[in-house]
């Protein structure tokens, strides 16, 4: 019997009837209903690879396999360390990646990843509304 054809993007999100969340050590990891995977770290933390990684681990988890829009909520964070920035070249299961913030650390955050060879498509936004919109469009 031949292997099943990979789900599309869309058509992940379509059949999504399931909310998971994950905990990893300074945040949470969770695939929305609407497809769209939300990380969000614990207020007052600085972000270590350890950290970086565990979340890294908790993406691929939730997304068992199939790509997904990712929400990163950089807002709450103190800051990240240098090696816990350069994560944000591997690949994972984000088809795309809106990174969410206001202050001057999440602008440095950005700046970085926007900087560095993403494995995917990324925007910084301070709205989340409009960062939910991009997230939504087809690539």
């Amino acid at each position: 019997m031949p292997e099943p054809k990979p789900r599309t993007e869309s058509a992940a999100r379509r059949l999504l009837t399931e909310h998971i969340i994950t905990q990893v050590d300074k945040g949470t990891v969770e695939l929305r209903n609407d497809g769209i995977v939300h990380i969000l770290w614990k207020p007052r933390g600085t972000i270590e690879v350890a950290d970086a990684l565990a979340a890294m681990v908790g993406i691929n988890e939730v997304c068992r396999g199939a790509e997904h829009p990712m929400l990163v909520d950089i807002a709450t964070a103190d800051g990240f360390s240098l090696d816990a920035r350069s994560m944000f070249s591997t690949p994972c299961a984000a088809s795309r990646i809106a990174l969410l913030g206001s202050g001057p650390v999440a602008r440095v955050v950005a700046s970085f990843f926007l900087g560095v060879r993403a494995p995917c498509p990324g925007r910084f936004f301070t709205s989340r509304n409009e960062a939910i919109n991009w997230l939504a469009q087809a690539d």
